[in-house]
């Protein structure tokens, strides 16, 4: 099922646990949370704290994306932190492979990313081990970005790999995903959608994601449903 992954980097951090709920009231089942060091990506944000404080106000699962250097010193601190899934770039782990396991070791969910100049190839070979990939739809570091519409095809080679492999690892996208976007990723094979910008909005927030969900739940070809935490694949597993 295609699901939202709502970006909280969107979010109004004054009131975060209000703005989880609206977006999970609007059908968002999981929570991404874009951790950016200042190194890797142009751009400082959150840490395991920030994990940690959101925790014991939701269910949903927490899904966080490390655009950090050295992302193998971390992965202990958001496991105890309360994180469900880490994600990993393939461009800065010297060792992808022990970095993945490393994630599953603490008992989370691994996923491998890629920025839009490497190649889907660059990561056949962990493909059999990970949850998920996330295709970045644009250069990490900074929310509000215009998609790049190279990633399309991008996403549909990833989707002819999972085939050819006899694979089900998910396929996330991040980056300009919004109503005008969601459908051709959709259609090329995305189903875990990450969405900040076009989904927190002052009094439009729990509307928006309703929205998001229906147009790109009719490009999957799926009903409507507003879906739980418990539904999501992310806490079902593979």
């Amino acid at each position: 099922m295609v699901e939202l992954a709502f970006s909280i980097l969107a979010s109004d951090f004054a009131h975060l646990a209000d703005e989880v709920g609206t977006a999970e009231r609007g059908g968002g089942t999981i929570i991404h949370v874009d951790v950016m060091d200042g190194h890797f990506v142009p751009n400082i944000t959150f840490g395991p704290p920030m994990v940690k404080a959101l925790r014991p106000v939701t269910k949903l699962p927490l899904d966080c994306h490390l655009m950090i250097e050295d992302p193998d010193t971390f992965i202990q601190a958001f496991a105890e932190a309360g994180a469900d899934m880490v994600s990993v770039h393939q461009e800065v782990c010297r060792h992808l492979n022990r970095s993945l396991q490393l994630i599953v070791d603490h008992g989370m969910l691994a996923g491998v990313v890629i920025n839009p100049a490497t190649p889907v190839e660059a990561i056949v070979e962990v493909l059999p081990m990970v949850h998920h990939v996330l295709v970045m739809s644009v250069n990490p570091g900074f929310g509000g970005q215009r998609f790049l519409p190279r990633s399309v095809e991008r996403i549909r080679h990833l989707a002819r790999l999972r085939e050819e492999m006899g694979l089900n690892f998910r396929i996330e996208v991040d980056g300009g995903i919004a109503h005008d976007t969601v459908a051709s990723v959709v259609e090329a094979g995305a189903d875990m959608l990450v969405a900040g910008s076009a989904i927190f909005q002052k009094g439009r927030t729990e509307a928006n994601a309703r929205e998001f969900l229906k147009v790109a739940r009719a490009a999957a070809g799926e009903g409507h449903p507003v879906a739980t935490g418990q539904e999501t694949g992310a806490t079902a597993g593979l």
